[in-house]
């Protein structure tokens, strides 16, 4: 039995028999019929058979289009469209941006920009369509030399201009790192639209400039040219779960409710972040609770969101309904698991989860596992549990884990342990200069005062300094910086004043400072007057002075509170009636009523 031929058997995809002479007319109509072909197309079977019946004439139009099909589609491949690709005589513009734009689209970004330098070579015009997807390539692998260079080509072209090509240099630059020049194309542009706002604000967001991020996006709101999309609102969120700016983060979820009739996965996860981060656990969780269809990456911000808050038993119930609802832990998950624990003083979870992990679940801890139980067990007082759990591990300890050692043996006073870990990150060539400070303090806690001059000599010669604290407090939707022992405040003078007010205030409750934990070699009364100027005083100082009775404050601290601001706060929250949440770093403390939400735990 003879079979039939494939081609015959699917009669849709066969083109009409040529005829001998082809006119003008019955061209066009067999381009009209080849697009028509292509277009129905849906994956790579039926467009071979549409290729077959191209090649029995020659048609660049078609061989064009071909391309543009089999490169650009979902279905598509590109070594078939590369194949298709360099049977063309003479490809031209069209040929080459659509596969350097392919290239880009299946994330093959060094042959993109092979390509290009390829289209130099045969000397073929590039235009504005080229220069978006090669600057996508750019930004993909870092390339800053050759994204600059091809900056300069665009130059001699006049392209310069276009807002396509514009958008483009402002993302590539900013995910290069190059901040300024994605600011100066910005500002040199003469028309722009929602996507420049969204490259410029995204550039910031992805160095870290969030209160750059929310400057540019206060700009484009005072400009109000563009609506903002998605993709800005979500980079704004960003912003305000770092700076801990609850109040325009509420406007932008406002904004959002607004602009978007309904907001994908990804979009109320990003919100969830920002209230959890921003001290909101409640609405955190409400939102959590009324999305439609969660995934891993929902879970996970939960998770570690109410780690933050100390609410550990919650994060544990929440990880329990993730996998009652089917959807499988990955080690971000139980890093979040393992955190909540840690933050909570749950010892015995923490283990049994810690052994979950591989036995139940097949994930091998990774190092920052490791450094997470370090920590849960060193806060926990098991120091020589922890010293021993390092030295058993199968990989090799890293700076952090050693940290999280020392950090533990500082608190419980283990001079003798905390020698051992400074040892192992001096040996790992540490250049993190808290590490010499946290064992400069033990030793000045000791009032052994030579070792103290010895450290603090030896990080003068290396060149560290100390990170100075500082805490960021948000009045009237504006962000405001205190910096600790600083002067230079343009409100210092008040904020000072109102200092005194409430340490004489704080007298009648009975409170003293606690000059232990002021770490030099001064007299009582210089210790009193350094604990006084701690960013966190500072910063609520200038928080009730501006905000009416009764309001929550809102601080975010760069560094880990210290027994004196604590007990500070807690008194405060009592005299002023004040709820005060600080985050400090990745933990909250809410302060009412004069007590603290993490029991004096941390």
């Amino acid at each position: 039995m003879i079979g039939t031929p494939v081609l015959q058997k699917i009669r849709f995809l066969s083109l009409p028999e040529a005829p001998t002479q082809t006119t003008g007319l019955s061209l066009k109509l067999k381009e009209q019929e080849c697009l028509s072909l292509m277009k129905r197309c849906k994956n790579m079977e039926e467009f071979k058979q549409v290729h077959a019946q191209v090649l029995k004439w020659e048609n660049s139009f078609c061989a064009s289009n071909l391309v543009a099909t089999c490169a650009l589609s979902d279905w598509g491949s590109m070594d078939y469209a590369c194949s298709i690709f360099r049977q063309i005589d003479q490809p031209g513009t069209f040929e080459f941006n659509t596969m350097i734009r392919g290239y880009v689209n299946v994330m093959n970004m060094e042959n993109a920009l092979f390509l290009y330098y390829e289209m130099l070579e045969r000397g073929v015009e590039s235009d504005n369509f080229t220069y978006p997807a090669l600057f996508k390539a750019c930004a993909s692998l870092r390339s800053l030399e050759e994204g600059m260079q091809i900056h300069g080509y665009i130059l001699k072209r006049g392209l310069e201009g276009d807002l396509f090509v514009q958008n483009s240099l402002i993302n590539m630059y900013g995910k290069c790192g190059k901040i300024e020049l994605s600011c100066s194309v910005f500002e040199q542009m003469s028309r722009r639209d929602v996507a420049s706002w969204s490259a410029i604000i995204a550039a910031h967001a992805s160095l870290g400039m969030w209160s750059e991020c929310l400057s540019v996006f206060g700009e484009m709101r005072r400009e109000g040219s563009c609506r903002p999309e998605e993709s800005i609102l979500v980079s704004v969120l960003s912003a305000c779960t770092h700076l801990g700016a609850l109040d325009l983060g509420r406007c932008t979820h406002v904004t959002l409710l607004r602009n978007i009739r309904e907001m994908n996965v990804i979009v109320q996860t990003s919100l969830i972040d920002m209230y959890v981060k921003c001290g909101c656990i409640e609405k955190g969780l409400s939102l959590f609770q009324r999305m439609a269809r969660k995934n891993q990456l929902s879970y996970s911000v939960m998770i570690t969101g109410l780690a933050m808050h100390g609410r550990g038993m919650e994060a544990l119930q929440v990880f329990s309904d993730m996998l009652e609802e089917g959807l499988k832990p990955d080690d971000a998950v139980f890093l979040g698991v393992l955190s909540a624990c840690n933050h909570g003083g749950l010892v015995d979870e923490g283990l049994q989860c810690f052994n979950r992990m591989k036995l139940e679940h097949g994930i091998e801890p990774t190092i920052q596992h490791y450094g997470c139980m370090v920590h849960l067990m060193g806060r926990a007082g098991m120091v020589n549990e922890a010293l021993e759990l390092i030295r058993s591990m199968p990989i090799k300890p890293n700076e952090v884990v050693w940290r999280g050692l020392l950090s533990a043996c500082k608190f419980h006073h283990n001079l003798e342990i905390g020698e051992i870990a400074a040892k192992s990150l001096g040996e790992l060539n540490s250049s993190n200069p808290g590490d010499y400070v946290v064992l400069s303090n033990m030793y000045a806690r000791a009032k052994r005062w030579e070792n103290v001059a010895k450290i603090r000599t030896e990080m003068a010669r290396k060149g560290f300094t100390q990170t100075p604290g500082f805490s960021l407090v948000e009045v009237e939707r504006k962000i405001y910086k205190f910096v600790s022992q600083d002067m230079s405040h343009p409100q210092c003078k008040g904020v000072y004043e109102m200092i005194h007010q409430m340490e004489w205030q704080l007298k009648f409750e009975g409170y003293s400072p606690d000059t232990s934990q002021v770490l030099f070699d001064v007299d009582e009364e210089e210790k009193r007057q350094r604990l006084k100027a701690h960013s966190q005083k500072l910063a609520m100082a200038f928080a009730l002075i501006h905000t009416s009775q009764g309001a929550p404050i809102r601080i975010a601290r760069n560094l880990r509170m210290c027994n004196d601001c604590h007990t500070y706060t807690k008194l405060i929250s009592v005299i002023y009636q004040r709820e005060i949440t600080v985050r400090d770093r990745n933990r909250f403390h809410h302060f009412k009523d004069g007590t603290c939400s993490c029991r004096d735990y941390w």
